[in-house]
């Protein structure tokens, strides 16, 4: 069976407005079927828990969601919405600014950067966001297009 490297990135939205959301929903969607490229997390410690906390939410009940439902991805926001206790405005908008501000310790900025033969210079990209997005792509070219 081939498995996918997730490409929706952690800086994408759905209609509810929630950076990484689509993302999480790929990666849980993913890991329930046994399709999610190695390395990857179904729902990790970092962006995928933040996006959790963040909307209030409880874990084990968003993983179980996906894994029986199955849920398309406007299906399983309205179920993020129905069950979370902070998807008001104001609550996304702070989840959103930690995604948005969220930098990676400086080995892991190095190790991407390198890998990706890029210099880790004042032109590097800092963020996180950005970083994950050059490892996925990176990723994928390895599994799939090299």
């Amino acid at each position: 069976m081939n498995t996918i490297v997730p490409l929706i990135s952690s800086g994408t939205t759905g209609p509810l407005g929630v950076l990484h959301l689509p993302r999480l929903w790929l990666k849980a969607s993913l890991e329930a079927c046994g399709k999610l490229a190695a390395g990857y997390p179904g729902a990790g410690k970092g962006y995928d828990q933040m996006v959790i906390d963040g909307l209030g939410l409880n874990r084990d009940a968003v993983l179980s969601f996906i894994k029986t439902t199955k849920p398309t991805y406007p299906q399983f926001e309205a179920w993020v919405k129905a069950n979370g206790t902070k998807v008001d405005k104001a609550s996304i908008e702070s989840l959103n600014a930690a995604i948005k501000g969220y930098n990676h310790d400086d080995g892991t900025r190095k190790g991407i950067l390198s890998a990706n033969g890029l210099a880790d210079d004042a032109a590097a990209c800092k963020d996180a966001v950005n970083l994950n997005n050059l490892d996925d792509w990176k990723e994928f070219h390895d599994a799939v297009l090299k």
